[in-house]
């Protein structure tokens, strides 16, 4: 990383980053009997909040993971219900965090990092998903794209988090399971961090940026980025 200035915060996505979307999976088991629609509906989930941003529009991460879960179940003709609904909202606001995040976290703080989140979804009251996993401590402020009104990986969600820190982008490194977000922090400035958790995985295609920073792992992805920016 030669020509890379080196960062100063630490930037977390929160959703399967941090926090184990697979505690999810039995919803999905009762509705569909099959705990893979998870991943379709997830993925569709990202489809359709990058599709509102593009178009100029915006909806609650939340209003429209429940909307979204509605068309999944008519695509496969399964009536969702409000009671289904009110059951991923609270599955997804007790999500715990991945055995390797405490650890990493931990050993950024150490070496002098700070170390903030930005997330799709929105401000939650306390107490917070990630005061619920144990891990609220190890941040000095949580951002929510809700304040700009544009899903990640709109480069107004970044810049918000670098002015509101009184930085600029390229003081920032993105960690993130998602390489959609890793793209669209390097193409703001960013450095970006790429964690290869299961169904997460690198394209390798022209033009596509690469990361600077590559693990399935948390805890060694942190030392990566410790020993790059000379920590």
């Amino acid at each position: 990383m030669p020509d890379q200035k080196p960062a100063s915060v630490i930037v977390f996505d929160v959703n399967e980053t941090l926090l184990d979307i697979t505690t999810l999976e039995p919803l999905f088991t009762r509705l569909f009997g099959d705990a893979s629609v998870l991943r379709e509906w997830f993925a569709e989930l990202i489809l359709y909040s990058q599709t509102m941003t593009l178009s100029g529009r915006y909806a609650p991460f939340g209003a429209l993971a429940g909307g979204v879960l509605r068309m999944v179940g008519a695509n496969k003709g399964v009536a969702v219900t409000e009671e289904d609904l009110a059951e991923l909202k609270s599955r997804i606001g007790s999500m715990p965090a991945h055995a390797d995040v405490a650890p990493a976290l931990r050993r950024l703080q150490e070496a002098g990092f700070r170390l903030v989140t930005l997330t799709n979804s929105p401000p939650s009251p306390a107490p917070t998903p990630l005061k619920k996993a144990g891990i609220a401590d190890f941040f000095e402020r949580s951002f929510s794209i809700d304040a700009v009104a544009k899903f990640k990986p709109h480069p107004a969600t970044y810049q918000m988090v670098a002015e509101a820190l009184d930085l600029q982008t390229d003081d920032l490194c993105m960690v993130a399971c998602h390489l959609w977000d890793t793209i669209g922090a390097q193409a703001a400035g960013c450095q970006g961090a790429f964690l290869t958790r299961p169904n997460n995985n690198l394209i390798e295609a022209e033009n596509v940026p690469q990361p600077h920073y590559l693990s399935d792992d948390l805890d060694d992805l942190a030392e990566q980025i410790i020993a790059a920016n000379g920590r």
